[in-house]
């Protein structure tokens, strides 16, 4: 027989109580402290995923909060603000980009092959982060302003078109690139290659009447980048 002073095991006494809101911040700033890189990080991971879904717009940070096993307390004591952390998502992005270009080691190869190695990356890098496309998609429509306010975006830049410059006067001293190329406009021009059909798959797709994401028809975009560029750089030309 059950003692009457003993409540059942399913009583509300026994029940879970509701979470203790001051005990998780405590157990938030406590962990923050210990590891604030890696808070910081499973932040970023976290938002660089919510903001390539939604945008800045419909993104939420409870989302964010709740992904990346932080408290939202954390979340603006590191990124003070939604915006301060989806800037913080594009510095990543672009960050990552110019990282992996850097270490191709393009100064290392012939310029014809160095070039070919840079077009068929940009076009790869695209399948390999699918996030990239919709967070810089996003800040179009916003007009750049978040990346106005970064004092790094234009730094990571310099090094990419500083390469493809150093790589096309190789090319040219050589005999094998037409002179007077501007560096910047091929980049754009490389980018734009396989962003765009990216971009626009399945609109594409969809008019055309054929799949442009299957494999085959991947490969065959990639082909056609490397010859559009190699072959444009190969012209006589004044």
């Amino acid at each position: 027989m059950t003692d009457a002073k003993t409540p059942p095991k399913d009583s509300k006494a026994t029940r879970s109580r509701p979470p203790n809101r001051k005990a998780e911040k405590t157990v938030a700033k406590r962990e923050a402290r210990r590891s604030p890189e890696r808070t910081r990080e499973r932040i970023l991971k976290a938002a660089i995923s919510e903001f390539s879904g939604k945008g800045p717009g419909g993104a939420r940070v409870d989302t964010i909060a709740r992904r990346s096993g932080a408290n939202k307390r954390m979340i603006y004591h590191y990124f003070g603000s939604k915006e301060g952390l989806f800037l913080a998502a594009l510095e990543r992005t672009y960050g990552e980009i110019r990282e992996a270009e850097a270490e191709l080691h393009l100064e290392e190869f012939d310029p014809m092959v160095a070039m070919r190695k840079l077009v068929e990356f940009n076009f790869a890098y695209y399948i390999d982060h699918p996030h990239f496309i919709p967070l810089l998609n996003a800040e179009n429509v916003y007009r750049a302003r978040h990346l106005r306010k970064s004092d790094r975006i234009q730094q990571a830049q310099s090094p990419i078109i500083s390469m493809i410059r150093g790589i096309l006067r190789r090319g040219q001293k050589a005999g094998v690139f037409r002179k007077r190329v501007d560096p910047l406009q091929l980049y754009i021009t490389i980018a734009a290659l396989g962003y765009f059909y990216f971009a626009n798959m399945h609109t594409l797709s969809t008019a055309f009447g054929q799949e442009l994401g299957e494999q085959a028809e991947i490969d065959k975009r990639r082909r056609h980048a490397v010859e559009v560029v190699l072959g444009y750089l190969s012209l006589e030309g004044d």
